[in-house]
């Protein structure tokens, strides 16, 4: 049985996602579930919160096949094959596939393959190309024996996020409490749904060739893209932006989710507070975060030696309990035992 793919997406940046993986990954690894976190983002934002950039230079400048994830599919623009993936020890059950600036360059890739993998024939190759994230993820989940795998992805809609969410498990959805967030989200759900569509399709047409019969050992990922919540950033206070103009967003974000992810109807007497889709708000943990990053640690893995101090060190403790409760939740949505 395969660990559960577990993918963050939103196609609005800023929204607190790296942070969010980051903290959960420890949470999960804290609890005695091995992790493995697989960096898809081109901006490789989470394989820097993760490594030190001396130790993230090396790795890329000595391009060692399976050392990143465009390492690990690379060989199949040429005639290669998909290479084993060499994962990044963080700490006990804690594992990392970085990720590389270079991965953009494999979009092209996916991009004349899609089309491909609806003929009559020669859909092994097309089909191992679109499948190559899943097939490294579960490459990488075996060589650990891992109970969950952690995906990022860019703020996008393009050919390589495709590729991803044809892997996915289970989808959670970050959102900040704005027009842009909010208008991310209708354009979400849609292509979510489309996506999953096409790739049944491409499952079916796949089973129905001659070649799958010539290919028995050849798995190809179901493509659930099932969505279990979104999160949402907790209002900050600022000069430009009063708490008004954050009620107005965030009380819209409900029904929109069941309108455009869910393709549910509304219901106007739900609020963000008693909404079972939302999954936490997240804090803002503001002079915390750049403390976490200088020592490489989480915020609730912070001690005094760090200089978390008085209303530093509760508010530690606080974002402990608070990763502790989503991790719980989230666990208990996919089936996971904790």
């Amino acid at each position: 049985m395969t660990p559960p793919v577990l993918t963050f997406f939103n196609n609005k940046g800023g929204v607190g996602k790296t942070s969010l993986i980051y903290h959960l990954a420890w949470m999960y690894a804290s609890l005695r579930k091995r992790v493995v976190i697989v960096d898809i983002d081109p901006q490789a934002n989470l394989t820097a919160a993760f490594l030190t950039e001396d130790k993230i230079e090396e790795i890329w400048n000595n391009k060692t096949q399976g050392s990143t994830i465009y390492q690990c599919v690379k060989p199949l623009t040429s005639v290669g094959d998909i290479a084993d993936p060499v994962l990044q020890n963080i700490a006990t059950d804690l594992y990392l596939l970085p990720g590389d600036v270079n991965l953009s360059g494999y979009e092209d890739a996916l991009s004349s393959e899609w089309p491909h993998s609806m003929g009559d024939n020669n859909l092994y190759r097309p089909m191992r190309i679109l499948s190559s994230f899943w097939q490294v993820m579960q490459k990488a989940a075996s060589k650990v024996q891992a109970d969950i795998i952690l995906v990022d992805i860019g703020p996008n809609l393009g050919a390589i996020n495709r590729s991803v969410l044809v892997a996915t498990d289970y989808v959670v959805i970050p959102l900040g409490a704005d027009l842009f967030s909010l208008q991310g989200l209708k354009n979400l759900g849609p292509t979510l749904k489309s996506w999953k569509n096409l790739w049944q399709k491409r499952l079916d047409n796949w089973k129905n060739n001659a070649e799958h019969q010539a290919y028995p050992e050849f798995l190809l990922p179901q493509g659930k893209m099932q969505p279990i919540g979104y999160l949402c950033q907790q209002h900050s206070v600022r000069l430009d932006r009063p708490v008004q103009a954050y009620d107005k967003w965030v009380n819209r974000i409900p029904n929109v989710y069941r309108e455009s992810v869910l393709g549910e109807e509304c219901d106007e007497t739900i609020t963000q507070e008693r909404d079972p889709y939302c999954l936490a708000t997240i804090k803002h943990y503001r002079s915390l975060i750049p403390m976490a990053q200088e020592h490489r640690k989480p915020i609730f893995n912070l001690s005094s030696a760090d200089g978390a101090i008085g209303s530093h060190a509760q508010a530690a403790q606080a974002a402990k309990k608070d990763f502790k409760d989503l991790a719980e939740k989230i666990a208990a949505q996919i089936g996971m035992p904790l």
